[in-house]
């Protein structure tokens, strides 16, 4: 393989994962919090088991990836097919670390030390968890999270919304 095609294919795999975002975000708003809320239920409300319906997500998700990863080996070789599963891989790869262990501790870790940036994304899903419904539910992202959901843009919109 030349030069031009690993740096190809290592854009592919960013480039893949950066798209993997917006696709996230939009299942979660519109087919999670809507016509398969059925499945996504399970996530929204305290439960003491180890597998909750909403895991099906995963294996929806996956497929893609393993769909590319085998047509681009057995079916045709084509390293670009090969790196855009692998940007999917990455990034369900990233969600698992960052939702399921960091976040929800599915497994119990915690990085000791975390970046603003990291606390943000943390805060916004923990927003996102306090509604336990379909409706009225915001941030629907994984990678990314606007400034308001900062520990000190939290407080001040917490206490406007409680004067209101």
């Amino acid at each position: 393989m030349d030069i031009i095609t690993i740096l190809l294919c290592a854009l592919i795999v960013i480039g893949t994962f950066l798209l993997w975002e917006f696709v996230a975000w939009s299942t979660h708003k519109y087919v999670m919090h809507g016509f398969l809320w059925v499945w996504h239920k399970s996530h929204h409300t305290v439960h003491d088991h180890a597998l909750e319906r909403n895991d099906w997500f995963a294996v929806v998700f996956s497929l893609p990836s393993i769909g590319l990863f085998y047509y681009g080996t057995v079916v045709i070789y084509s390293p670009y097919l090969i790196a855009c599963g692998l940007g999917i891989f990455c990034y369900g790869l990233f969600y698992f670390i960052f939702h399921d262990i960091i976040v929800h501790q599915r497994i119990k870790w915690r990085p000791s030390k975390r970046s603003a940036y990291l606390q943000r994304m943390i805060n916004a899903h923990y927003v996102h968890h306090s509604k336990h419904s379909k409706e009225g539910c915001e941030a629907f992202g994984f990678l990314y999270a606007p400034k308001k959901y900062a520990v000190k843009n939290l407080s001040i919109r917490k206490s406007r919304q409680e004067t209101q």
